[in-house]
């Protein structure tokens, strides 16, 4: 079961990396405000989605202890995340504060997952 868990927290970090860095390579573009929301973001998020409702059963089919209340804020920060890329996915460019959006929330998402214990 720990191989299991351990293979899907590091496709959960390869969804977090795509997000992440597909707000981090248009942060020029944002900045002229012709920013946009590539398709590894939107890869991403899901990805992030899949891989984290499989955690949750996984570690609580394993008898491990799952913070429930930190699951729920992190899942509402990702559907937040996920919505908005979804909904704007096709738009040229992107408003700033849209975008910066997006990026704040996806690196609180990181940092809740990190430092709440």
């Amino acid at each position: 079961m720990d191989v299991l868990i351990h293979l899907f927290v590091g496709l959960h970090i390869i969804g977090i990396a795509a997000l992440l860095g597909g707000f981090l390579t248009q942060m020029k573009a944002m900045g002229r405000g012709t920013a946009r929301f590539v398709p590894a973001m939107l890869h991403g998020a899901a990805t992030m989605l899949v891989t984290g409702v499989i955690l949750v059963g996984l570690n609580q089919a394993d008898d491990q202890h799952v913070n429930n209340i930190k699951i729920g804020v992190k899942l509402a920060l990702l559907i937040v995340i996920l919505g908005l890329v979804y909904v704007k996915r096709d738009d040229e460019t992107v408003d700033k504060s849209l975008f910066g959006l997006v990026g704040a929330l996806t690196t609180a998402n990181i940092f809740i997952a990190v430092l709440w214990t």
